[in-house]
């Protein structure tokens, strides 16, 4: 078994680890940890009451957090008007030449999006972007015609997404420790609501959520 470095144990210290905390308690708790040597990201984490076997209770989506997430975003964008996308702040743009960069192995991107006229061709690098999370999606907000506002709303770090896992578990990131506390609690806030508003219909009369923490 790992030992468990002064730094861990002095964070296990600062709490009961048996016991429930609202909102506010919880990130003033967080924010007495003792400190690392980076300005360390915030996660909160959501134990689900719905049915991961159930394909119909499946929650994911992307919520847009007030404060951002406080994370650098490596955006590209397929378009044909290339120079509108760079002009928002994208890091790369273009459409045949981008494409066969990213056939080609490049994928040193965090998020693509894409015009909705473009994903015809995009579909064919759909193999290589598919399994690293990065096929640009109408329900993550990732194709639009409006790519300028796209790139801007990802650029500035502040839409993250989340998917639940098969044990109903789901982990986003609502910050950095560096935040003031009541932005922290703004973003987490706002991930709760778009949790709750998109509560599956076949859980009427059940709790959404059983248990969630920051970490």
């Amino acid at each position: 078994m790992s030992k468990l470095s002064k730094r861990i144990k002095a964070a296990r210290e600062s709490y009961d680890r048996v016991q429930s905390y609202n909102l506010e308690e919880a990130i003033g708790i967080l924010e007495k940890f003792p400190k690392a040597k980076f300005d360390e990201t915030v996660e909160l984490s959501v134990h689900l009451g719905v049915d991961p076997r159930q394909s119909a209770q499946m929650v994911r989506g992307v919520v847009d957090l007030p404060n951002g997430s406080g994370k650098s975003v490596r955006v590209i964008a397929f378009t044909e008007n290339a120079q509108e996308a760079l002009d928002a702040g994208a890091d790369e743009a273009g459409l045949d030449e981008l494409i066969k960069k990213v056939t080609d192995g490049w994928t040193d991107f965090d998020v693509a999006v894409s015009t909705p006229a473009a994903m015809k061709e995009v579909r064919k690098v759909a193999r290589v972007l598919g399994p690293r999370g990065l096929m640009p999606n109408p329900k993550s907000g990732t194709v639009s015609d409006d790519i300028a506002g796209a790139v801007k709303t990802l650029k500035g770090g502040g839409r993250v997404e989340f998917k639940m896992d098969k044990t109903a578990n789901l982990g986003v990131v609502v910050g950095k420790r560096s935040f003031a506390s009541d932005q922290l609690k703004e973003n987490i806030e706002a991930v709760l609501n778009v949790l709750a508003k998109g509560k599956p219909d076949g859980m009427k009369g059940q709790r959404l959520f059983r248990s969630m923490a920051i970490s």
